[in-house]
């Protein structure tokens, strides 16, 4: 569960206020410049992650490790041109699994082990389609630019029913056997309703900008530099950030090559996600190894 929480929350309704007093586009830019600034950093240290990994592992190089990210970076990137519906589809369960994870990754469920990486999953999940059901419009334009589909069929509605009803049993059983989470369950619904404040009062890629870096990617940052250095000080963050520099100016590079030859609105969008989504997927394989280990 997180730390800091009230900071978190503190933070978000600031964020919420001090965009108040800006239109949509303006807050669309604050929202890509967290997202590039925080939400970047925090995953562009997954090889340094990976590497510690297989600190063991004296047959693993250095170089075999960049290779297999890049595959697997190159592997989404190509899914979203021959398959973008799927592709999609994939990053949207990842992303949703790995937001839970990190949110629920000191809970433990002893007598049912499958169980935990599901409520992960149906809490990340919730958590998107929270965001979805209030933009709708916008993420229907998003999605149909990114996979040429229109899916108005679907029902945000319903599915943020279902898999709240869902969490809600999940919420119950908790309770029921695990003391830890019993001692934090008031604090858990609190913040479903912090999040869900953000996501209706903000724009889309505001809403979502806050959640993600103040929810997640600080979050991550900082289990990333305990894991790296053994415990979260300002040093070790400037030595993951040192560390991270290389990485995440070849990211931002990477995007504003896009920007710059595809400045189109709706096009830009599509394409940013997408790379988003390329990262997400070798990102989200790192850290669950991490917290495996």
């Amino acid at each position: 569960m997180l730390k800091n929480s009230n900071l978190s929350i503190v933070a978000s309704f600031l964020g919420l206020w001090i965009t108040s007093f800006f239109e949509n586009k303006v807050q669309i830019i604050f929202g890509f410049i967290l997202i590039l600034s925080f939400g970047i950093l925090h995953g562009a240290n997954d090889l340094v992650v990976f590497k510690k990994i297989n600190a063991t592992n004296s047959a693993t190089s250095f170089l075999k490790l960049i290779s297999s990210y890049v595959i697997i970076v190159l592997f989404s990137a190509m899914l979203f041109t021959i398959i973008p519906w799927l592709a999609l589809l994939l990053f949207i369960i990842v992303s949703g699994y790995h937001f839970g994870e990190q949110h629920w990754q000191e809970l433990e469920i002893k007598n049912f082990r499958l169980l935990l990486p599901i409520f992960q999953f149906n809490y990340g999940i919730f958590i998107l389609i929270l965001l979805f059901v209030f933009h709708v419009t916008e993420v229907e334009e998003i999605i149909f630019s990114i996979i040429g589909i229109n899916i108005t069929f679907i029902n945000f509605t319903y599915l943020v029913l279902i898999f709240g009803f869902t969490l809600g049993i999940f919420f119950v059983y908790l309770y029921c056997t695990s003391i830890k989470f019993r001692e934090n369950s008031i604090e858990e619904i609190l913040y479903l309703l912090v999040f869900s404040i953000l996501f209706k009062v903000g724009s889309l890629i505001w809403g979502f900008a806050l959640y993600f870096i103040l929810w997640h990617s600080i979050p991550s940052l900082r289990d990333q530099v305990k894991f790296l250095y053994g415990n979260y000080s300002f040093n070790n963050f400037k030595m993951y950030f040192k560390s991270a520099f290389v990485y995440w100016i070849i990211s931002l590079l990477g995007i504003l090559i896009l920007y710059l030859f595809f400045k189109d609105y709706r096009l830009f969008n599509a394409l940013f996600f997408s790379f988003l989504a390329s990262i997400t997927f070798p990102h989200a394989w790192v850290i669950l190894k991490m917290f495996k280990k």
